[in-house]
């Protein structure tokens, strides 16, 4: 019988061109029942000299050698933006191979799959993705071509951007197949979002065949760096306990 005692694990994918340096600091709000694992995709921090992932084949594989909870462990997925993809496509990976589902799902700051992405969409045009990441507040004041931003860390955007374009595209073509994931979905949106706002991010219920719940933090598209994300998820996954015990 699994230890009920032994904290829930919860995986963590993070927005585009970011580390994992967006989840440090969530030990506290989430509470001492659950231990936060970020998900380290390659091309960043400890993994930069690894080739970038730009297709849904690379990333599962990928992403199956590093998400292998215990036997009997309850483990949940939280992705924000590019990460929100990650986890539904991973989740999609799990349930096509016959392996262990997350007890919950979450999402957040991500369109569905059937819905227009203006990031995404839009990856291949310098001029339009750069304007698009400027009005979010993704852009360092005073930014100009040619410089570190724009020769470092904007191919690493382009790239993930890529990304979350390939996962997408691959979500609609299994939707024929019954793509929908039956585990608990939590999607969330930020209240000043202008990529994700709740009305888009509500459309997540056609693509989940277990219970839906969507909420609502304060914040813009980057809320995943507020103590509300956090403590909404550490109150989910303890809900979610309680039903599994």
């Amino acid at each position: 019988m699994a230890d009920r005692a032994a904290p829930v694990r919860l995986y963590c994918f993070a927005h585009a061109g970011a580390g994992v340096s967006a989840f440090r600091g969530w030990a506290r709000p989430l509470g001492p029942s659950v231990e936060t694992v970020p998900v380290l995709l390659p091309g960043r921090e400890s993994r930069r000299r690894e080739p970038r992932l730009t297709d849904r084949t690379a990333l599962v594989a990928d992403l199956l050698e590093r998400v292998r909870p215990e036997p009997d462990q309850m483990y949940v997925l939280y992705g924000h933006s590019l990460g929100a993809m990650v986890a539904h496509t991973l989740t999609q990976a799990l349930r096509e191979r016959g392996l262990p589902l997350p007890a919950l799902l979450a999402v957040g700051a991500c369109p569905p799959p059937d819905q227009a992405s203006d990031l995404s969409d839009n990856h291949t045009v310098d001029a339009t993705l750069t304007d698009r990441l400027r009005t979010m507040g993704a852009v360092p004041d005073g930014a100009v071509p040619g410089d570190y931003w724009h020769r470092a860390l904007l191919p690493v955007l382009r790239d993930d951007l890529r990304l979350a374009h390939a996962l997408r595209v691959a979500a609609r073509r299994t939707a024929a197949l019954d793509g929908r994931v039956p585990v608990p979905l939590l999607a969330v949106s930020g209240n000043r979002d202008p990529l994700a706002p709740p009305s888009v991010v509500d459309g997540w219920r056609r693509w989940n065949a277990g219970p839906v719940v969507t909420r609502t933090v304060a914040g813009d598209h980057f809320f995943v760096r507020d103590d509300a994300l956090p403590r909404l998820l550490g109150r989910a996954i303890r809900v979610v306990r309680r039903l599994a015990a």
